[in-house]
Protein backbone atom coordinates (compact mmCIF):
# COMPACT_ATOMS: atom_id res chain seq x y z
CA UNK A 1 0.00 0.00 0.00
CA UNK A 2 1.24 3.52 -0.64
CA UNK A 3 1.92 5.61 2.58
CA UNK A 4 1.77 9.35 2.64
CA UNK A 5 3.92 10.64 5.85
CA UNK A 6 2.58 14.01 6.46
CA UNK A 7 2.75 17.29 8.69
CA UNK A 8 6.49 16.68 9.68
CA UNK A 9 10.19 18.81 9.43
CA UNK A 10 11.54 16.86 7.04
CA UNK A 11 15.57 17.05 6.34
CA UNK A 12 16.59 15.90 3.58
CA UNK A 13 20.44 15.94 3.29
CA UNK A 14 19.01 16.50 -0.73
CA UNK A 15 21.18 19.40 -1.77
CA UNK A 16 17.89 19.83 -4.15
CA UNK A 17 15.13 19.37 -1.77
CA UNK A 18 17.00 20.14 2.01
CA UNK A 19 13.83 20.65 3.39
CA UNK A 20 10.02 18.90 2.96
CA UNK A 21 7.00 18.79 4.44
CA UNK A 22 5.35 15.12 2.91
CA UNK A 23 7.03 11.92 1.88
CA UNK A 24 5.39 9.62 -0.52
CA UNK A 25 6.46 5.92 -0.01
CA UNK A 26 5.59 2.88 -2.34
CA UNK A 27 7.37 -0.42 -2.67
CA UNK A 28 10.18 0.53 0.24
CA UNK A 29 11.02 3.48 -1.99
CA UNK A 30 10.25 7.17 -1.76
CA UNK A 31 8.46 8.26 -5.49
CA UNK A 32 7.90 11.92 -4.02
CA UNK A 33 8.19 14.65 -1.85
CA UNK A 34 7.43 18.34 -1.15
CA UNK A 35 4.96 20.57 0.03
CA UNK A 36 2.08 18.77 2.07
CA UNK A 37 -0.59 20.46 0.64
CA UNK A 38 0.55 19.52 -3.07
CA UNK A 39 1.16 16.05 -2.29
CA UNK A 40 -2.28 14.95 -0.07
CA UNK A 41 -3.45 16.54 -3.35
CA UNK A 42 -2.18 14.49 -5.79
CA UNK A 43 -1.36 11.19 -4.17
CA UNK A 44 -4.24 11.62 -1.12
CA UNK A 45 -6.61 9.16 -3.03
CA UNK A 46 -8.22 5.92 -1.61
CA UNK A 47 -5.82 3.18 -0.96
CA UNK A 48 -3.24 5.44 0.67
CA UNK A 49 -2.22 5.75 4.31
CA UNK A 50 -1.54 8.43 5.80
CA UNK A 51 0.80 8.70 8.60
CA UNK A 52 0.60 12.55 10.46
CA UNK A 53 4.22 13.31 11.69
CA UNK A 54 2.51 16.35 13.93
CA UNK A 55 5.15 18.57 13.39
CA UNK A 56 8.29 16.39 14.37
CA UNK A 57 11.61 16.34 13.18
CA UNK A 58 12.91 13.49 10.31
CA UNK A 59 15.95 12.92 8.84
CA UNK A 60 17.14 10.23 6.86
CA UNK A 61 17.37 6.86 8.60
CA UNK A 62 20.28 7.02 10.87
CA UNK A 63 23.22 4.51 10.41
CA UNK A 64 26.01 2.81 12.40
CA UNK A 65 29.34 2.29 10.31
CA UNK A 66 30.94 0.65 13.16
CA UNK A 67 29.50 -1.34 15.51
CA UNK A 68 29.23 -5.63 16.82
CA UNK A 69 25.75 -6.13 17.47
CA UNK A 70 26.62 -9.78 18.47
CA UNK A 71 28.93 -8.36 21.06
CA UNK A 72 26.30 -6.53 22.56
CA UNK A 73 23.75 -9.36 22.52
CA UNK A 74 26.52 -11.50 23.77
CA UNK A 75 26.53 -8.91 26.64
CA UNK A 76 23.13 -9.86 27.56
CA UNK A 77 23.90 -13.48 27.98
CA UNK A 78 27.29 -12.76 29.82
CA UNK A 79 28.12 -10.76 32.83
CA UNK A 80 28.05 -6.78 32.05
CA UNK A 81 30.10 -4.65 33.96
CA UNK A 82 30.07 -1.47 31.52
CA UNK A 83 29.66 1.78 33.63
CA UNK A 84 31.28 0.15 36.69
CA UNK A 85 32.59 2.62 39.07
CA UNK A 86 35.03 0.77 41.71
CA UNK A 87 37.23 -1.93 41.53
CA UNK A 88 34.75 -2.92 44.58
CA UNK A 89 32.11 -3.03 42.82
CA UNK A 90 33.31 -5.14 39.80
CA UNK A 91 34.34 -7.90 42.39
CA UNK A 92 31.02 -7.51 43.98
CA UNK A 93 29.49 -8.31 40.60
CA UNK A 94 31.75 -11.14 39.33
CA UNK A 95 31.12 -12.79 43.13
CA UNK A 96 27.59 -12.78 42.62
CA UNK A 97 27.98 -13.90 39.42
CA UNK A 98 29.84 -16.61 40.33
CA UNK A 99 27.94 -17.56 43.08
CA UNK A 100 25.45 -18.77 40.65
CA UNK A 101 27.45 -20.57 38.40
CA UNK A 102 28.16 -24.70 38.41
CA UNK A 103 32.19 -25.03 39.57
CA UNK A 104 34.16 -25.04 36.78
CA UNK A 105 31.69 -23.28 34.49
CA UNK A 106 33.44 -20.37 32.76
CA UNK A 107 32.63 -16.70 34.71
CA UNK A 108 32.95 -14.28 30.97
CA UNK A 109 31.72 -10.57 30.60
CA UNK A 110 32.91 -7.42 29.59
CA UNK A 111 32.89 -4.02 29.87
CA UNK A 112 35.07 -3.05 32.74
CA UNK A 113 37.14 0.58 32.22
CA UNK A 114 39.89 1.53 34.86
CA UNK A 115 39.37 4.72 33.98
CA UNK A 116 36.26 5.12 36.02
CA UNK A 117 37.99 3.72 39.10
CA UNK A 118 38.85 6.44 41.43
CA UNK A 119 42.53 5.08 41.96
CA UNK A 120 42.85 3.45 38.35
CA UNK A 121 43.84 0.57 39.92
CA UNK A 122 42.45 -3.02 38.32
CA UNK A 123 41.47 -6.23 40.70
CA UNK A 124 44.91 -8.09 41.12
CA UNK A 125 44.93 -12.10 40.09
CA UNK A 126 44.33 -12.66 44.28
CA UNK A 127 41.22 -10.58 44.47
CA UNK A 128 39.86 -12.27 41.37
CA UNK A 129 40.81 -15.75 42.80
CA UNK A 130 38.85 -15.07 46.18
CA UNK A 131 35.65 -13.59 44.39
CA UNK A 132 36.01 -16.63 41.82
CA UNK A 133 37.90 -19.37 43.14
CA UNK A 134 35.80 -22.56 41.59
CA UNK A 135 35.27 -20.96 38.30
CA UNK A 136 37.74 -19.73 35.20
CA UNK A 137 37.02 -16.28 34.90
CA UNK A 138 37.58 -14.11 31.49
CA UNK A 139 36.40 -10.69 31.20
CA UNK A 140 37.86 -8.33 28.38
CA UNK A 141 37.93 -4.87 29.23
CA UNK A 142 35.35 -2.27 27.54
CA UNK A 143 37.77 -1.70 24.58
CA UNK A 144 38.17 -5.25 23.92
CA UNK A 145 42.15 -4.88 23.53
CA UNK A 146 42.52 -6.27 26.78
CA UNK A 147 40.89 -8.54 29.65
CA UNK A 148 41.61 -10.19 33.28
CA UNK A 149 42.01 -14.02 33.94
CA UNK A 150 41.95 -15.68 37.03
CA UNK A 151 44.18 -18.43 38.41
CA UNK A 152 41.27 -21.18 37.02
CA UNK A 153 41.58 -19.42 33.35
CA UNK A 154 45.83 -20.20 33.42
CA UNK A 155 45.29 -23.14 34.71
CA UNK A 156 42.84 -24.46 32.01
CA UNK A 157 44.70 -22.85 29.08
CA UNK A 158 47.99 -24.48 30.62
CA UNK A 159 49.92 -21.37 30.82
CA UNK A 160 53.57 -21.61 31.97
CA UNK A 161 56.48 -19.39 31.56
CA UNK A 162 57.87 -20.68 28.52
CA UNK A 163 54.49 -21.04 26.42
CA UNK A 164 54.39 -19.11 22.95
CA UNK A 165 52.29 -16.54 22.54
CA UNK A 166 50.01 -15.56 19.49
CA UNK A 167 51.59 -12.38 17.44
CA UNK A 168 51.12 -9.04 19.31
CA UNK A 169 49.73 -10.94 22.85
CA UNK A 170 50.93 -10.57 26.39
CA UNK A 171 50.36 -12.15 29.45
CA UNK A 172 51.64 -9.57 32.04
CA UNK A 173 53.74 -10.39 34.43
CA UNK A 174 54.34 -9.02 38.19
CA UNK A 175 58.31 -7.81 38.22
CA UNK A 176 58.67 -9.02 41.76
CA UNK A 177 56.65 -12.16 41.83
CA UNK A 178 57.57 -13.21 38.24
CA UNK A 179 53.73 -14.80 37.88
CA UNK A 180 51.13 -13.20 36.04
CA UNK A 181 48.98 -10.45 37.02
CA UNK A 182 45.89 -11.43 35.48
CA UNK A 183 45.75 -8.85 32.78
CA UNK A 184 46.44 -10.28 29.08
CA UNK A 185 46.76 -8.22 26.42
CA UNK A 186 45.30 -8.26 22.70
CA UNK A 187 45.58 -11.94 20.80
CA UNK A 188 46.45 -13.91 24.16
CA UNK A 189 42.95 -13.45 24.80
CA UNK A 190 43.00 -16.04 22.14
CA UNK A 191 44.88 -18.52 24.33
CA UNK A 192 41.69 -18.47 26.31
CA UNK A 193 38.78 -18.10 24.26
CA UNK A 194 39.64 -21.64 22.55
CA UNK A 195 38.46 -22.86 26.04
CA UNK A 196 35.45 -21.11 26.20
CA UNK A 197 32.04 -23.42 25.66
CA UNK A 198 30.34 -21.61 22.57
CA UNK A 199 26.63 -20.12 22.91
CA UNK A 200 24.10 -22.22 21.76
CA UNK A 201 23.23 -21.06 17.94
CA UNK A 202 19.43 -20.30 19.40
CA UNK A 203 20.75 -18.65 22.19
CA UNK A 204 23.00 -16.35 20.26
CA UNK A 205 19.73 -15.74 18.03
CA UNK A 206 17.54 -14.79 21.18
CA UNK A 207 20.35 -12.50 21.91
CA UNK A 208 20.46 -10.78 18.95
CA UNK A 209 16.91 -10.47 18.41
CA UNK A 210 16.36 -8.07 21.32
CA UNK A 211 20.18 -6.30 20.43
CA UNK A 212 18.63 -5.37 16.82
CA UNK A 213 15.22 -4.82 18.27
CA UNK A 214 16.96 -2.50 20.76
CA UNK A 215 19.10 -0.45 18.10
CA UNK A 216 16.34 -0.15 15.79
CA UNK A 217 14.08 2.03 19.02
CA UNK A 218 17.51 4.19 19.30
CA UNK A 219 16.90 5.46 15.63
CA UNK A 220 19.25 2.89 13.72
CA UNK A 221 18.21 1.87 10.25
CA UNK A 222 21.34 -0.06 9.02
CA UNK A 223 24.15 -1.01 10.74
CA UNK A 224 28.45 -1.85 9.46
CA UNK A 225 28.40 -5.03 12.06
CA UNK A 226 31.22 -6.92 12.47
CA UNK A 227 30.82 -10.19 14.54
CA UNK A 228 32.06 -13.54 13.05
CA UNK A 229 34.67 -14.18 15.29
CA UNK A 230 31.72 -14.08 18.16
CA UNK A 231 29.00 -16.15 16.43
CA UNK A 232 31.10 -18.79 15.62
CA UNK A 233 32.52 -17.67 11.98
CA UNK A 234 31.12 -16.99 8.64
CA UNK A 235 28.22 -19.48 7.99
CA UNK A 236 27.01 -19.08 11.31
CA UNK A 237 26.87 -15.54 11.19
CA UNK A 238 24.85 -15.52 8.08
CA UNK A 239 22.76 -17.68 9.07
CA UNK A 240 21.75 -15.96 12.57
CA UNK A 241 21.22 -12.51 10.59
CA UNK A 242 19.68 -14.11 7.78
CA UNK A 243 16.74 -15.97 9.91
CA UNK A 244 15.97 -12.60 11.93
CA UNK A 245 16.25 -10.39 9.19
CA UNK A 246 14.83 -12.01 6.06
CA UNK A 247 12.49 -14.12 7.31
CA UNK A 248 11.52 -12.66 10.62
CA UNK A 249 12.16 -9.44 9.01
CA UNK A 250 12.73 -7.66 11.82
CA UNK A 251 13.73 -4.74 9.79
CA UNK A 252 17.42 -4.06 10.15
CA UNK A 253 19.79 -3.40 7.80
CA UNK A 254 23.11 -4.94 8.20
CA UNK A 255 26.22 -4.83 6.46
CA UNK A 256 28.65 -7.52 7.93
CA UNK A 257 32.23 -7.05 8.19
CA UNK A 258 34.16 -10.52 7.84
CA UNK A 259 37.50 -11.22 9.95
CA UNK A 260 39.64 -11.91 7.53
CA UNK A 261 40.29 -15.27 9.31
CA UNK A 262 37.44 -16.16 7.02
CA UNK A 263 38.83 -15.46 3.86
CA UNK A 264 38.80 -18.92 2.85
CA UNK A 265 35.44 -19.64 3.69
CA UNK A 266 33.87 -16.79 1.71
CA UNK A 267 35.66 -18.48 -1.26
CA UNK A 268 34.38 -21.44 -1.09
CA UNK A 269 30.68 -20.18 -0.15
CA UNK A 270 30.86 -18.18 -3.16
CA UNK A 271 30.54 -15.07 -1.15
CA UNK A 272 31.66 -11.46 -2.34
CA UNK A 273 31.30 -7.75 -0.97
CA UNK A 274 27.42 -6.47 -1.69
CA UNK A 275 26.48 -10.39 -1.87
CA UNK A 276 23.42 -10.86 -0.14
CA UNK A 277 20.37 -8.43 -0.75
CA UNK A 278 19.34 -4.71 0.18
CA UNK A 279 18.61 -6.26 4.17
CA UNK A 280 21.78 -8.15 4.66
CA UNK A 281 24.79 -8.00 2.83
CA UNK A 282 28.32 -9.09 3.05
CA UNK A 283 30.80 -5.93 3.35
CA UNK A 284 34.22 -6.15 4.11
CA UNK A 285 37.27 -7.78 5.10
CA UNK A 286 37.91 -6.96 8.64
CA UNK A 287 41.67 -6.68 10.07
CA UNK A 288 43.62 -5.42 13.06
CA UNK A 289 46.64 -3.05 12.64
CA UNK A 290 46.93 -2.33 16.07
CA UNK A 291 45.57 -1.63 19.37
CA UNK A 292 44.31 0.81 21.43
CA UNK A 293 45.26 3.42 23.67
CA UNK A 294 43.74 2.32 26.96
CA UNK A 295 47.01 -0.19 27.35
CA UNK A 296 49.19 1.77 25.01
CA UNK A 297 48.99 -0.80 22.54
CA UNK A 298 48.00 1.63 19.10
CA UNK A 299 51.06 2.30 17.08
CA UNK A 300 52.79 5.02 16.95
CA UNK A 301 54.92 6.54 15.25
CA UNK A 302 56.72 8.33 18.44
CA UNK A 303 56.55 6.98 21.81
CA UNK A 304 54.15 7.15 24.10
CA UNK A 305 54.58 10.40 26.08
CA UNK A 306 53.89 8.73 29.84
CA UNK A 307 56.14 6.14 28.71
CA UNK A 308 58.96 7.03 26.53
CA UNK A 309 59.95 3.29 25.88
CA UNK A 310 56.68 2.23 24.69
CA UNK A 311 55.53 2.29 21.06
CA UNK A 312 52.64 0.18 20.62
CA UNK A 313 52.45 -3.01 19.20
CA UNK A 314 51.85 -4.07 16.14
CA UNK A 315 48.96 -7.10 15.20
CA UNK A 316 50.58 -8.00 11.59
CA UNK A 317 54.11 -7.42 10.48
CA UNK A 318 53.95 -5.87 7.09
CA UNK A 319 54.49 -8.57 4.76
CA UNK A 320 51.41 -10.29 6.90
CA UNK A 321 49.50 -7.31 6.07
CA UNK A 322 50.28 -7.64 2.62
CA UNK A 323 49.13 -10.78 2.31
CA UNK A 324 45.34 -10.75 3.50
CA UNK A 325 45.20 -7.68 1.38
CA UNK A 326 46.55 -9.37 -1.36
CA UNK A 327 43.54 -12.18 -0.86
CA UNK A 328 41.10 -9.99 0.14
CA UNK A 329 42.02 -8.39 -3.49
CA UNK A 330 41.71 -11.71 -5.14
CA UNK A 331 38.53 -11.55 -4.46
CA UNK A 332 37.68 -8.17 -5.38
CA UNK A 333 36.97 -7.38 -2.27
CA UNK A 334 37.61 -3.94 -0.04
CA UNK A 335 39.37 -4.12 3.41
CA UNK A 336 38.53 -2.41 6.56
CA UNK A 337 41.39 -2.16 9.09
CA UNK A 338 41.57 -0.67 12.30
CA UNK A 339 44.06 1.65 12.94
CA UNK A 340 44.60 3.77 16.08
CA UNK A 341 47.63 4.56 16.00
CA UNK A 342 49.24 7.26 13.37
CA UNK A 343 52.32 4.47 12.81
CA UNK A 344 49.46 1.51 11.96
CA UNK A 345 48.01 4.15 9.62
CA UNK A 346 50.65 4.65 7.71
CA UNK A 347 51.60 1.43 7.43
CA UNK A 348 48.31 -0.05 6.13
CA UNK A 349 48.43 3.17 4.09
CA UNK A 350 51.30 2.30 2.25
CA UNK A 351 50.13 -1.55 1.29
CA UNK A 352 46.95 0.17 -0.07
CA UNK A 353 48.89 2.30 -2.17
CA UNK A 354 49.79 -0.78 -3.71
CA UNK A 355 46.36 -2.40 -4.06
CA UNK A 356 44.44 0.73 -5.45
CA UNK A 357 40.52 -0.03 -4.67
CA UNK A 358 38.28 -0.15 -7.95
CA UNK A 359 34.70 -1.46 -7.70
CA UNK A 360 34.63 -0.60 -3.36
CA UNK A 361 36.09 1.83 -0.78
CA UNK A 362 38.27 0.50 1.98
CA UNK A 363 37.59 1.85 5.14
CA UNK A 364 40.46 2.79 8.01
CA UNK A 365 38.61 2.31 11.23
CA UNK A 366 38.71 4.86 14.33
CA UNK A 367 41.95 7.10 12.92
CA UNK A 368 42.44 8.26 16.15
CA UNK A 369 45.92 10.14 15.99
CA UNK A 370 47.32 11.56 12.51
CA UNK A 371 50.56 13.37 10.98
CA UNK A 372 49.68 16.14 8.80
CA UNK A 373 51.36 14.05 6.21
CA UNK A 374 49.16 11.25 6.09
CA UNK A 375 45.98 13.37 6.00
CA UNK A 376 46.02 14.02 1.73
CA UNK A 377 46.80 9.83 1.94
CA UNK A 378 43.62 9.72 3.20
CA UNK A 379 41.69 11.89 1.14
CA UNK A 380 41.00 9.55 -1.74
CA UNK A 381 37.12 8.39 -3.15
CA UNK A 382 38.50 5.14 -2.22
CA UNK A 383 38.74 5.35 1.36
CA UNK A 384 36.89 6.36 4.41
CA UNK A 385 37.86 7.00 7.53
CA UNK A 386 35.22 5.27 9.94
CA UNK A 387 35.31 7.22 13.04
CA UNK A 388 33.62 6.99 16.30
CA UNK A 389 32.84 10.57 18.06
CA UNK A 390 31.70 9.72 21.16
CA UNK A 391 35.46 8.13 21.95
CA UNK A 392 35.90 11.73 22.76
CA UNK A 393 34.22 11.08 25.80
CA UNK A 394 35.31 7.25 26.71
CA UNK A 395 39.04 8.49 26.28
CA UNK A 396 39.28 12.05 27.65
CA UNK A 397 41.22 13.68 29.81
CA UNK A 398 44.02 10.62 30.37
CA UNK A 399 44.32 9.68 26.53
CA UNK A 400 46.04 12.81 26.79
CA UNK A 401 48.44 11.70 29.20
CA UNK A 402 48.97 9.04 26.55
CA UNK A 403 49.82 11.22 23.31
CA UNK A 404 51.40 14.58 25.06
CA UNK A 405 50.31 18.33 23.90
CA UNK A 406 51.85 18.59 20.59
CA UNK A 407 49.95 15.09 18.97
CA UNK A 408 46.75 15.97 20.63
CA UNK A 409 46.59 18.89 18.08
CA UNK A 410 45.47 16.30 15.22
CA UNK A 411 44.21 13.51 17.76
CA UNK A 412 40.18 12.77 17.69
CA UNK A 413 40.62 15.60 14.92
CA UNK A 414 37.17 15.12 12.88
CA UNK A 415 36.55 18.68 11.69
CA UNK A 416 40.28 18.59 10.37
CA UNK A 417 39.44 15.32 8.44
CA UNK A 418 36.00 16.63 6.86
CA UNK A 419 37.85 19.83 5.94
CA UNK A 420 40.51 18.15 4.15
CA UNK A 421 38.29 16.10 2.08
CA UNK A 422 37.96 12.77 3.74
CA UNK A 423 35.01 10.86 3.54
CA UNK A 424 34.13 10.47 7.50
CA UNK A 425 30.94 8.18 8.38
CA UNK A 426 30.17 8.06 11.98
CA UNK A 427 30.39 4.83 14.33
CA UNK A 428 29.61 3.91 18.07
CA UNK A 429 31.97 0.76 17.98
CA UNK A 430 28.87 -0.60 20.43
CA UNK A 431 29.47 -1.80 23.03
CA UNK A 432 32.75 0.40 23.53
CA UNK A 433 30.60 3.23 23.32
CA UNK A 434 26.63 3.02 23.66
CA UNK A 435 25.26 2.27 20.65
CA UNK A 436 22.70 5.29 20.83
CA UNK A 437 23.51 7.76 17.70
CA UNK A 438 22.44 10.77 19.35
CA UNK A 439 25.06 10.49 21.80
CA UNK A 440 27.97 10.08 19.25
CA UNK A 441 26.13 13.40 17.67
CA UNK A 442 26.19 15.06 20.78
CA UNK A 443 29.89 14.16 21.09
CA UNK A 444 30.65 15.27 17.86
CA UNK A 445 29.01 18.42 18.36
CA UNK A 446 30.39 19.27 21.70
CA UNK A 447 33.46 17.84 22.73
CA UNK A 448 32.71 16.87 25.84
CA UNK A 449 30.71 13.92 27.87
CA UNK A 450 27.22 14.93 29.15
CA UNK A 451 26.92 16.76 32.10
CA UNK A 452 30.22 18.47 31.90
CA UNK A 453 30.97 22.18 32.15
CA UNK A 454 33.98 23.46 30.31
CA UNK A 455 34.21 24.36 26.30
CA UNK A 456 35.16 20.55 25.28
CA UNK A 457 37.76 19.14 24.10
CA UNK A 458 40.21 20.92 21.39
CA UNK A 459 37.04 22.92 20.57
CA UNK A 460 37.84 23.42 17.08
CA UNK A 461 37.33 20.31 16.06
CA UNK A 462 33.81 20.74 17.35
CA UNK A 463 31.21 20.23 14.13
CA UNK A 464 27.80 21.68 13.69
CA UNK A 465 24.21 19.73 14.40
CA UNK A 466 24.04 19.29 10.62
CA UNK A 467 27.88 17.73 9.91
CA UNK A 468 27.21 15.77 12.91
CA UNK A 469 23.46 14.05 11.40
CA UNK A 470 25.26 13.67 8.52
CA UNK A 471 27.94 11.28 9.18
CA UNK A 472 25.19 9.10 11.08
CA UNK A 473 22.86 9.61 8.14
CA UNK A 474 24.25 10.51 4.56
CA UNK A 475 27.79 9.38 4.61
CA UNK A 476 26.72 5.76 6.60
CA UNK A 477 25.80 5.06 2.77
CA UNK A 478 29.40 5.86 1.14
CA UNK A 479 31.47 3.01 2.69
CA UNK A 480 29.08 0.51 1.23
CA UNK A 481 28.86 2.39 -2.22
CA UNK A 482 25.00 2.69 -1.14
CA UNK A 483 24.93 6.50 -1.69
CA UNK A 484 22.72 6.37 -4.62
CA UNK A 485 20.34 3.81 -2.84
CA UNK A 486 19.60 5.04 0.48
CA UNK A 487 21.76 8.23 2.81
CA UNK A 488 19.46 10.65 1.76
CA UNK A 489 15.77 11.37 2.02
CA UNK A 490 15.40 11.65 -2.40
CA UNK A 491 13.05 10.40 -5.06
CA UNK A 492 14.07 6.86 -5.62
CA UNK A 493 15.96 5.62 -2.61
CA UNK A 494 14.69 3.40 0.31
CA UNK A 495 12.56 4.95 2.19
CA UNK A 496 14.82 5.12 5.46
CA UNK A 497 13.61 7.30 8.43
CA UNK A 498 14.17 8.35 11.50
CA UNK A 499 11.37 10.94 13.67
CA UNK A 500 12.57 12.90 16.44
CA UNK A 501 10.64 14.54 19.37
CA UNK A 502 12.78 17.44 19.70
CA UNK A 503 14.11 19.57 16.50
CA UNK A 504 17.85 19.07 16.87
CA UNK A 505 18.78 21.75 13.77
CA UNK A 506 16.27 24.32 16.00
CA UNK A 507 18.69 23.61 19.58
CA UNK A 508 20.19 26.49 20.77
CA UNK A 509 21.78 24.56 23.45
CA UNK A 510 23.26 20.96 21.89
CA UNK A 511 22.70 19.37 25.42
CA UNK A 512 18.77 19.80 24.23
CA UNK A 513 19.98 16.39 22.35
CA UNK A 514 20.51 14.16 25.04
CA UNK A 515 16.47 14.84 26.19
CA UNK A 516 15.29 13.83 22.31
CA UNK A 517 13.87 10.52 22.35
CA UNK A 518 13.19 8.56 19.25
CA UNK A 519 9.32 8.66 18.17
CA UNK A 520 9.21 6.61 14.97
CA UNK A 521 12.02 4.31 13.37
CA UNK A 522 10.63 3.94 9.31
CA UNK A 523 12.81 1.35 7.62
CA UNK A 524 11.35 0.79 3.91
CA UNK A 525 8.59 2.54 4.55
CA UNK A 526 7.30 0.35 7.60
CA UNK A 527 7.29 1.44 11.28
CA UNK A 528 9.55 -0.59 12.46
CA UNK A 529 9.60 1.07 15.74
CA UNK A 530 6.99 3.73 17.31
CA UNK A 531 6.94 5.20 20.98
CA UNK A 532 4.45 3.92 23.00
CA UNK A 533 1.07 5.60 22.77
CA UNK A 534 2.59 8.00 19.61
CA UNK A 535 -1.13 7.93 17.07
CA UNK A 536 0.14 6.85 13.86
CA UNK A 537 -2.56 7.79 10.94
CA UNK A 538 -5.02 10.91 10.12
Amino acid sequence: MRKIFTNGKFFTFDPYKPRVEAVVVENGRIIDMGDQNQIMAYWGRLNTEVINLEGQTVTPGLTDSHVHMSAIAINLLNLDVTGVTSKEEMLQKIGERASNLLPEEWLVGRGWDENLFADGSIPTIAELDHVAPHNPLFIPRVCGHAALVNSKALEICQYHPGMSMPQGGTIVIDERTKQPTGLILESASELFKRHIPNHTLEDLKFALRQAIQFAIAKGLTSVHTNDTSFLGGLHHTYQIYDELLNKEKLGLRCNLLIDHDYIGDLREAGMYTGFGNQTLQIGAIKLFADGAFGRRTALLNDPYYDAPLQYGEAMHTNEELYEIVRMARELSMPVAVHTIGDKALENVLDILDQFPAVDYRDRLIHVQVLRQELIPRLAKRSRIADIQPRFVVGDFPWVEERLGPERMQLAYAWKTLMESGVICAGGSDSPVEPVDPLLGIHAAVTRKAPGDTHAGWNIKEKLSMYEAFKLFTEMGAYPTNEETTKGTISRGKLADMTVYSNHPFEMDDSDELLDTVIEMTIIGGEIKYQKAGQQQKI
